[in-house]
């Protein structure tokens, strides 16, 4: 095990870009498993509420090519096995879980990844807002892949193993988009002084 840690930081001393971005790379496909137990679980939790029969649409931004409005964040009542969207349920589970996520990565990411000695504060309100930037555009691009993903998944598998795979894909394509945007992001907010 001595050999190993010597090798890695004498491969960290030689090429810390590419040694950040690999350790990056492991604490975010951490954080995305744990994402992914997290949010079917909180979506199944809030199936069983009235959050489910709520639609929650906001943000329009266009038309639908068969001519009814884009919304960023498109959660129409009820639950995805039955023909809704989600509802309020599936938003919330999916922001829980993304912002339960994102606070492991802010503090893993900043003292592994980067070591970073630089003021949390700021770091915080920077990471925040990228999160924000960054949550939005994902959620407006779900709008492209989400629906036929489900459909897909549950006319494959049927309702209870098509909608669950259904979840981990969507996911995956979710932490995918913020990976690749996140790390350079990272690199600019996390500095050692």
């Amino acid at each position: 095990m001595g050999e190993i840690k010597k090798a890695w930081t004498s491969f960290a001393g030689k090429y810390q870009g590419i040694s950040q971005f690999l350790v990056f790379f492991i604490i975010s496909n951490g954080v995305t498993v744990f994402q992914m137990i997290l949010m079917p679980l909180l979506k199944s939790l809030f199936d069983h509420t009235a959050l489910a029969a709520m639609s929650f649409q906001v943000l329009p931004i266009g038309t639908e090519v068969g001519g009814n409005t884009y919304y960023v964040f498109n959660y129409t009542a009820g639950k995805i096995d039955e023909g809704g969207g989600g509802g309020l349920a599936y938003f919330l589970a999916v922001e829980i879980a993304l912002l339960a996520a994102q606070v492991i990565n802010f503090f893993l990411q900043r003292k592994v990844t980067f070591k970073s000695n630089t003021g949390i504060a700021k770091a915080a309100i920077w990471y925040f807002i990228a999160w924000i930037i960054i949550s939005v555009g994902a959620a407006a691009l779900q709008g492209l892949y989400k629906d036929p993903i489900y459909n897909f998944m549950m006319n494959a598998m049927g309702d209870g193993g098509g909608t669950a795979a259904a979840d981990i894909i969507t996911m995956l394509i979710n932490s995918v988009v913020s990976f690749w945007v996140f790390f350079p992001i990272m690199k600019c907010i996390f500095k050692q002084k």
